[in-house]
């Protein structure tokens, strides 16, 4: 049974199965690389499953993309063009939502823009961690547009309100962790460093 609600997903999909082949990797390697099991990243690469932001997360360590880059190249998959100069209406963007805590993400860029901007919303009580690996190969900034976020930059701790921002240092273990009961909206601009 396919809980596929969007096209993003159905991109994400054949980008999850487009990296791993052109790694030349088995499932089973993904899954090693990854810690995501077989039969999960099977389902996903099939469109039977859409994956959670923490899956998305271990896939995209597993292939050393920051998960903007892997929803940006999703996204991108199946656009002819470089996405400059043209206008992208709100209401036709497309947004991708996690299943199991209903954080939602949409790409403002597209992937040719040599940064990536992407909009966060992470409704009240929600906790979204990354590896470390994830943030490989980038320069982040958060910047905390409405509501509250308490991010976890591997042992520390930061209590961000709207309008704050910080800047990422060397990769860690990081968690967008939002304790109201209100969602919080946050912008992720990063631009790309060597990418394998």
């Amino acid at each position: 049974m396919s809980n596929i609600v969007d096209p993003l997903v159905g991109q994400i999909a054949s980008r999850i199965r487009t990296e791993r082949e052109r790694r030349r990797w088995t499932l089973a390697q993904l899954a090693d690389a990854s810690g995501v099991s077989q039969a999960m990243i099977s389902r996903i690469e099939r469109g039977e499953s859409s994956p959670t932001a923490v899956v998305l997360g271990k896939l995209s360590a597993a292939f050393q993309l920051s998960v903007s880059s892997l929803l940006a190249l999703a996204e991108g998959a199946h656009d002819e063009t470089d996405g400059l100069g043209e206008v992208r209406r709100q209401a036709e963007a497309a947004e991708w939502h996690d299943p199991a805590t209903d954080y939602r993400r949409r790409q403002i860029t597209s992937p040719h823009f040599p940064a990536e901007i992407a909009e966060i919303r992470l409704p009240g009580g929600a906790r979204v961690p990354y590896p470390a690996a994830a943030f490989a190969f980038v320069r982040q900034v958060v910047w905390v547009l409405d509501g509250r976020l308490t991010f976890h930059d591997g042992d520390t701790v930061h209590e961000l309100d709207a309008g704050d921002t910080i800047e990422l240092g060397e990769p860690s273990d990081r968690v967008f962790a939002n304790t109201t009961d209100t969602a919080c909206r946050y912008a992720v601009v990063l631009t790309r460093g060597t990418q394998p």
